[in-house]
């Protein structure tokens, strides 16, 4: 296990780095396109959030989330994912909201840094803003 301190620059650099940021996410795309299609499905998608719980079934309640609200939590964010509503999220849907997606943590953190305990298989995108912030400090200190 290892520790990562990042904060929203850490973040918003992560999606500004083009080269770095498409490279991880067609890497994730890729993993999540079980069946190589070049798409993902709305069961790709749902399995990739139960997979890496994205969200909790019992969002810290004491009641557990029943199985058709979650089915609508899960419509709903794949219909974000989904911008041309064909019921198929292409790579470049997949990038924008990942991308939005991140912009909004970079927001949120502001610039108080974080410290973030994460597996050392840990594939995250956090993880790889947080190793290209490393890069860059390495870089400028040799």
């Amino acid at each position: 296990m290892g520790v990562v301190l990042i904060d929203g620059a850490t973040v918003r650099d992560f999606t500004e780095d083009a080269a770095h940021f498409n490279k991880s996410v067609d890497e994730t795309f890729a993993l999540l396109d079980a069946n190589k299609d070049g798409v993902l499905s709305r069961s790709e998608l749902r399995r990739a959030f139960e997979t890496l719980r994205l969200v909790d079934k019992d969002f810290g309640v004491d009641t557990p989330t029943g199985p058709e609200e979650l089915t609508k939590l899960y419509d709903s964010i794949f219909d974000k994912f989904d911008g041309d509503r064909n019921g198929k999220v292409d790579l470049e849907e997949y990038r924008s909201e990942v991308r939005k997606i991140l912009l909004a943590i970079a927001d949120g953190l502001g610039s108080s840094p974080i410290q973030m305990a994460l597996e050392d298989d840990d594939q995250s995108f956090l993880r790889k803003a947080a190793a290209l912030e490393a890069s860059k400090l390495a870089a400028a200190s040799s």
